[in-house]
């Protein structure tokens, strides 16, 4: 049996995409290993400047992802590592979906797209930080075949999160 991968689109967050991001992720079961809270609009309106900051400085960033009927249905990409514990000065990649995109294959799909875009960009090596709980990610990283690497917790949170890496 011929399993049909889903189609999608990756695109430098717009300004517009801020609305689209808050609407998809404002949902406390896709927020659950990303601080539990939803974020308000201006969070996404400063997230999705950045990226294009990012884009503009890299070559990559955290893309808006479109499903084949051009719809916002979340986020994948890397970008620089943003805090200052874990992997610092190191490439992370990501993925975020709205709920009603989960268990479809876009997350997977979305981030072999992202990878081959950063390393056009001449990036070598990437990570990716999950929350030990998170099973879904942690699968994503599987299929990308990443590899645990390291356990850490955040300082601040004390969440636990496994470092997993690729080399491109």
């Amino acid at each position: 049996m011929t399993v049909t991968q889903p189609a999608v689109h990756l695109r430098v967050p717009t300004p517009e995409d801020a609305s689209a991001w808050h609407r998809v992720f404002d949902d406390p079961e896709v927020m659950e290993f990303h601080g539990g809270a939803s974020h308000d609009l201006a969070h996404y309106e400063e997230f999705t400047a950045r990226q294009r900051a990012h884009a503009e400085a890299h070559g990559f960033c955290l893309y808006t992802l479109l499903n084949d009927s051009d719809e916002v249905i979340g986020f994948t990409g890397a970008q620089p590592w943003p805090q200052d514990w874990g992997p610092v000065g190191e490439i992370e990649i990501g993925w975020r979906l709205g709920r009603a995109y989960w268990g479809r294959g876009y997350a997977t799909v979305a981030a072999e797209a992202a990878l081959e875009r950063v390393r056009a960009a001449g990036v070598g090596h990437v990570v990716a930080m999950v929350h030990a709980r998170n099973e879904r990610s942690i699968a994503v990283t599987r299929r990308l075949g990443m590899r645990a690497a390291e356990h850490l917790e955040s300082p601040v949170s004390r969440v636990p999160a496994i470092c997993h890496r690729l080399d491109l």
